[in-house]
């Protein structure tokens, strides 16, 4: 496998990624119009951790982690190093040692479609990460692959310079030219989930703050008092009896 490592890829501003930085996975998520997630198999090694940075891509073979060796170089301050393999792998392909040369270059997390291990340290020195899976499994250091190239995790396409916001939840990519207009109603829907949570304090319901009962109304859904909801299921099943019965004098 031959591959390309792509130098001075363009990046998101940083102003942006500051932006985005204050807003949960699930916050920027629902602002892109539900887009963006990385999927649901992508887990933290660590709890209570929210970071975002410009994404520093590798594309690796499965089993192998030459190209992470060459992706360091290629990242600095304020980058997620975004990794991912050509064929599905769970091998251990990252730990501590990696971890110590990114932190060193200001590096602020992984993400990982595929393996990590040395958690315990990596969660000691304060180096987020999200994996596919956690695994002591050994590499190799023999395959070509590429660096900084557009890979995809989770379905979704992740270029050099996107945004990456991981937390709890999950992981989501913001497209780079879309980072302040997701930053702005990011921003908004905070704002609007504020009056919201104001309001269900104060005791109001979901049903009447977002008009809810008319499309119960709508969709066919009733309301019934218990007695009623019993004497309808009592009626129903003494009707199925009578069919049977009908049915078998037939």
């Amino acid at each position: 496998m031959s591959g390309v490592i792509v130098t001075d890829p363009p990046k998101a501003e940083a102003k942006d990624v500051e932006a985005l930085a204050a807003y949960g996975v699930a916050t920027v998520h629902e602002a892109m119009g539900r887009t963006g997630l990385l999927g649901t198999h992508l887990r933290p090694i660590q709890q209570d951790t929210r970071v975002a940075g410009t994404a520093v891509t590798v594309l690796s073979w499965p089993g192998d982690n030459l190209m992470i060796h060459a992706a360091v170089e290629q990242c600095g301050e304020g980058d997620i190093l975004v990794v991912t393999t050509t064929s599905p792998s769970t091998d251990g392909m990252f730990g501590e040692l990696f971890a110590t040369a990114l932190q060193r270059r200001g590096v602020r997390g992984l993400v990982i479609d595929a393996g990590v291990r040395d958690t315990v340290e990596l969660r000691e020195m304060g180096f987020p990460a999200w994996s596919a899976a956690v695994s002591p499994q050994g590499t190799v250091k023999a395959t070509g692959g590429s660096v900084n190239v557009p890979v995809v995790v989770g379905g979704q396409v992740i270029r050099p310079g996107d945004v990456i916001i991981a937390d709890d939840d999950g992981v989501v990519c913001v497209p780079r030219e879309r980072a302040r207009r997701t930053a702005e109603a990011s921003e908004a829907r905070e704002l609007k989930e504020a009056g919201a949570r104001a309001a269900f304090q104060e005791g109001q319901l979901g049903l009447d703050r977002y008009g809810l009962r008319e499309t119960l109304v709508r969709l066919g859904v009733s309301y019934q008092s218990y007695d009623a909801y019993e004497r309808e299921r009592a009626a129903e099943r003494d009707g199925e009896r009578d069919g049977e019965r009908d049915g078998a004098g037939s």
